[in-house]
């Protein structure tokens, strides 16, 4: 029996479907309590499998997995989780209010309870003046915040976010951002999946990016982007030669429009010394050298198609 102090632990789980299609493929992963974990990839790439197998909707071929301390698919466990789909499909001749208390019974929470937490939740989301309001006279964003409440309303342990704010305009993804950063300060753990990298680096404590049925690249925004990806630099007296040795030096060396400058692709912080003494004892002189540093588009964009 796997049991584990991480909110959600996965040991080489894999899903192969019946037409021999992979996937997902020795998925490794840990997500601590309390995190805000982003869950990252291309289309394709296994993400919703990998959610579903999560939730117990999908059974893997092989390897484990546990959530909240617990084998997947534990009743008990599952009690603690909410879950917003991408792909929601709500029934629209409900208001908002009467779609909550059904989910609320089928969370098996009590009348009182139901009571409470319904206008609470709907306050949180912005729809506490719309609670009456058939969901088929939402919009698609007020669809997406009412599907939110709905993942919210049980007070889970653990929320699993999949494209929550795909619909909402930059005010409405502030205000995701926002309960979001409230549920971490309660204690809960999020793991959200997105498409808006800005978004992620906004809100995400660790992340990990898939491709492949494949983690390719997990870790903590600020080490995935403390070192700096490229380094332009102002030269003079550039020669044939020293092209070359700073290529022998960096991974890449583009020149530009302006004769002096290159860019440099680098891959960690000590390679830039190592390029300053290719440029001195070349006969070059350095006029200058800025440090570029990815965003976490950038890194996702150079992952996915390059590595």
């Amino acid at each position: 029996m796997l049991t584990t102090s991480s909110a959600i632990h996965t040991e080489n789980l894999r899903k192969v479907y019946r037409n021999g299609y992979v996937a997902v493929d020795s998925l490794t992963l840990s997500v601590q309590p309390g995190q805000i974990f982003g869950f990252l990839g291309p289309n394709g790439a296994g993400k919703t499998t990998t959610i579903n197998m999560l939730l117990a909707n999908v059974f893997p071929t092989s390897g484990k997995c546990s959530v909240l301390g617990a084998p997947m698919g534990n009743i008990s466990v599952r009690k603690r989780l909410g879950f917003l789909p991408e792909k929601f499909q709500f029934h629209d001749f409900l208001s908002a209010y009467e779609f909550l208390e059904l989910h609320g019974q089928l969370y098996g929470m009590s009348l009182s309870a139901r009571r409470k937490r319904i206008p609470e939740v709907l306050d949180l989301v912005g729809l506490g003046n719309r609670s009456k309001s058939k969901i088929r006279e939402f919009s698609k964003g007020m669809q997406q915040r009412v599907g939110l409440a709905q993942a919210i309303l049980n007070d889970p342990d653990l929320v699993i976010l999949d494209e929550p704010t795909s619909a909402l305009d930059p005010i409405g993804r502030r205000d995701v951002r926002d309960i979001i950063g409230h549920l971490k300060a309660l204690g809960k753990t999020i793991f959200l999946n997105s498409h808006l990298l800005g978004e992620i680096e906004m809100t995400c404590d660790e992340i990990a990016i898939m491709k492949s049925g494949k983690i390719v690249r997990q870790g903590r925004i600020e080490d995935l982007l403390a070192a700096p990806s490229q380094v332009s630099m102002r030269i003079q007296s550039l020669t044939p030669n020293l092209l070359i040795k700073l290529r022998q030096v960096a991974r890449t060396v583009e020149t530009s429009s302006d004769p002096e400058i290159l860019v440099a692709s680098i891959a960690t912080d000590d390679e830039i010394p190592n390029l300053v003494e290719a440029i001195v004892h070349s006969g070059g002189k350095l006029l200058s050298l800025i440090p570029q540093r990815e965003s976490l588009e950038d890194l996702f964009i150079r992952i996915v198609e390059t590595e």
